[in-house]
């Protein structure tokens, strides 16, 4: 839980730093400050790629669950699912000030490959690299929100939080089912997309990364179902 403690905490850090500012961050550092963590992102995908054991069992995964996330068009529900929930805290067509910072700053923080990902690698390794990354992302996120929409960006802290929370906290109940080689494939799928997410990061793709989110469910059964033929 330490890596989503630390996440909800660099939302509150850097949205009261930009209450404070008015002004905010200059928009050159704050794009500067992005590109090197894109890069960051980019070196922890590339490193977690490299834990991986069988590469038969990487490239299944993915063509599978890439082909599920599809046909579910995972992304585009997301997507219309953050949409419903803007519209619910509408009245007459406006949202109050507090509502607005509120909703639109915990969609960005709970909703995306990243915030899953961060969680599920707490949960079941106790690895935080990738929620410390995203807490600074969020950290530098939230205090250019709040310079614009307010009080209500500092309230997101707490779907965040809970959100994270019960997904690591899931991944720790079912690790004790897996072996390490499953780990060790789910990482691997897990760091492809983190790579896909970094290479979105830099604008130079618009990979939906959540279509692709089906693979980690596949990489534990395949490493399974492979542990039995000869190769």
């Amino acid at each position: 839980m330490l890596g989503v403690l630390v996440n909800a905490l660099a939302i509150l850090a850097g949205g009261s730093v930009g209450l404070l500012a008015k002004k905010g961050i200059p928009e050159k550092i704050t794009n500067a400050i992005m590109t090197a963590i894109a890069l960051c992102v980019l070196y922890i995908g590339v490193s977690g790629m490299l834990k991986g054991e069988n590469t038969l069992v990487l490239i299944v995964s993915m063509v599978l669950g890439t082909a599920v996330g599809t046909l579910l068009d995972l992304d585009g529900r997301i997507e219309r699912l953050g949409g419903r929930i803007e519209r619910r805290f509408q009245r007459g067509g406006k949202r109050t000030p507090i509502a607005e910072g509120f909703v639109t700053a915990s969609l960005l923080f709970c909703v995306g490959a990243m915030a899953i990902l961060g969680s599920f690698n707490a949960g079941l390794k106790q690895d935080y690299e990738l929620l410390f990354t995203k807490s600074l992302l969020d950290g530098v996120s939230s205090c250019m929100l709040s310079v614009s929409l307010g009080l209500g960006v500092l309230f997101s802290s707490v779907p965040a939080f809970v959100y994270q929370g019960l997904l690591a906290l899931l991944a720790h109940v079912i690790a004790p089912l897996l072996s390490d080689a499953a780990i060790a494939e789910i990482t691997c799928c897990g760091s492809v997309m983190i790579l896909a997410i970094g290479l979105n990061m830099l604008h130079l793709t618009k990979i939906k990364t959540a279509d692709l989110l089906p693979a980690v469910l596949f990489a534990p059964v395949l490493t399974w179902g492979f542990s039995f033929l000869p190769l």
